[in-house]
Formats: C-alpha cells, sequence, structure tokens
C-alpha cells in the first residue's frame, strides 16, 4: 500500500491536492509518519496491524466521512480540540473571530487583571472552540457557553477538560430563553449560530451533508435571520453598556444583519472580511 495508492482512492470524492492533504493527515496524525517519511517510502513499512487500521480508516473516508469526525479531533487556534458527528468541524474562519475579539480586549491594561473579569458569553458552542478559546487566550475572562444539544454540551466539556480552560455550560435555547438566562449579564456575547438556508443544500459537499448536524447549519428560507435576531434582541437586554456582539456570518446576507442590528439601536457596526476576502464577521456595540 504506498502513499499513490491511498489518495488515488479518495479522487472520486476529492480533488487531488485534497485527496493527498487527507492521506497526510490521517498519516500523520495516527502514524506519525511526517511527509519527509512519504517521500522516503516508510507508508510501505507500515506493520500488519497498521495497515488493519488504515484500511479501516480509509474505508469510512471512502464513504465521505470527514477526515476530521474519522480522527476525532481538529486543530484550531492551535489546540487540538475532540470533534464529533455531534458537532460542526471547527472551521479556519472562525479562528479569525476569535482573534479579532481578543485584539480588542487584551490591551495591556487587562493584563493587571482587575477585579471583576469580562463576562462572555458562546451562543451555540458546539465542540467548544470558541469557548475553550476565549477562556483560555482573552484576557481575564469569565466565560459561559451555551448549547441545545446535550451530545454537543458533552464534547465541549471534554475539550474543556482537556485544555483545563474554565467554562460554565449550559442547556439552553435562545429562541425560547429559561428565566435564568434572562437575569444574565454579559460583556461579549459572541456566536456562530446557524446561517445556511435549506434551499442551498444542492451546493454542499456530500460529506458535510451526510455527517455534520442539521440543527448546527441550517435556517429556514424565508427567516435566514433567525438566530442573529434572537442574539441580538438578547443582547440589547443582556449585553451592559458598552458591551459588544460578535457574529460570524453568511456573506449572502451580511448586510441583512448589518441593517437589523443598526434597527435594534446596535451602534459602530463594523464588517470585516474573512481569509478568502468573503465579508463574513460583524461587530456591534450596545450603546
Amino acid at each position: 500500500m504506498t502513499y499513490q495508492e491511498l489518495w488515488q482512492r479518495l479522487i472520486p470524492l476529492y480533488e487531488e491536492r485534497e485527496a493527498q492533504a487527507i492521506i497526510r493527515m490521517v498519516l500523520e496524525a495516527q502514524f506519525g509518519i511526517t511527509l519527509t517519511d512519504i517521500y522516503t517510502g516508510k507508508v510501505n513499512e507500515l506493520s500488519r496491524e497498521d495497515v488493519a487500521e488504515l484500511d479501516k480508516i480509509m474505508l469510512r473516508l471512502e464513504r465521505s466521512e470527514p477526515v476530521q469526525y474519522v480522527l476525532g479531533r481538529e486543530v484550531f487556534c492551535g489546540r487540538a480540540l475532540h470533534v464529533a458527528p455531534g458537532v460542526l468541524i471547527p472551521r479556519p474562519e472562525t479562528e479569525e473571530l476569535c482573534r479579532w475579539i481578543e485584539a480588542d480586549y487584551n490591551h495591556p491594561y487587562c493584563a493587571l487583571q482587575p477585579p471583576v473579569p469580562l463576562r462572555v458569553l458562546d451562543v451555540g458552542t458546539g465542540s467548544g472552540c470558541i469557548a475553550v478559546t476565549l477562556a483560555l487566550d482573552l484576557y481575564n475572562s469569565a466565560v459561559i457557553a451555551w448549547d441545545i444539544s446535550a451530545d454537543a454540551l458533552l464534547i465541549a466539556r471534554e475539550n474543556m477538560h482537556q485544555w483545563d480552560a474554565h467554562v460554565e455550560l449550559m442547556m439552553e435555547d435562545v429562541l425560547h430563553l429559561s428565566a435564568t438566562a434572562e437575569q444574565l449579564k454579559f460583556d461579549i456575547i459572541v456566536s456562530n449560530p446557524p446561517y445556511i438556508c435549506d434551499k442551498d443544500r444542492t451546493d454542499m459537499a456530500e460529506n458535510v451533508l451526510k455527517y455534520e448536524p442539521e440543527t448546527a447549519l441550517f435556517v429556514p428560507d424565508d427567516d435566514p435571520l433567525r438566530f442573529y435576531r434572537a442574539i441580538a434582541e438578547y443582547g440589547k437586554k443582556a449585553l451592559n453598556s458598552g458591551g459588544t456582539l460578535y457574529f460570524e456570518t453568511n456573506p449572502l446576507y451580511i448586510n441583512n444583519v448589518k441593517a437589523m442590528l443598526e434597527a435594534l439601536n446596535y451602534t459602530h457596526v463594523e464588517l470585516r472580511t474573512d481569509q478568502f476576502g468573503k465579508q463574513r464577521f460583524v461587530k456591534a456595540i450596545r450603546p
């Protein structure tokens, strides 16, 4: 079994470069085989047990299961986080959202650790990638993370424990808030909520549609801003004056999100592009 034979098995599903990248990821993460090892033929020297394990992995990949679920992990902001089909796979774009928040708040004076920490809410935490990152990298922060999925909260808890991140997890639905949630106050609310319309399913890759959770992906065609509106309306009550709301959005609807926030009297509404040049992030201030 050679490296070339392995990636060619994925060609019906992926383009050549992506297939090669997936196989390199598997070989390094699961078997410790580096790119240099690949070029020196180390793939051919795998033990019988490793070959059997690799074949099981290949069978899952050939069914279009994402490599991150097969390996059970994905790197986000430099940390390997556990992922499984109950949560979305963290994307590189979302890393940029975290870094924006850190750039806004990680000023030198914050390092003095004032007595009252920044209160942060992550709505729809999934794997906990945003919550864990901000708990560890945002100075003097106290992070709460919500999700409606028990499976997601269990995965988020595992990632918290793995990285010793102090995050309070709550099962909470922003569309139907509990009395407890109504009483909370925050300095920052951040969310990467569902934002893909049902009509756009046909344009999506099979490995996303078959394996990633629908509740974390899709919104009705007639209400693409459903979650943004609910979070923004909650933010009007829950954010302290001068508090900040951060969203990752669908570039198709980002201007609608901006208009909605301005209609709710948020100020200093700012849009940012992702690394691919698409307008994807929104920031707004509660006056």
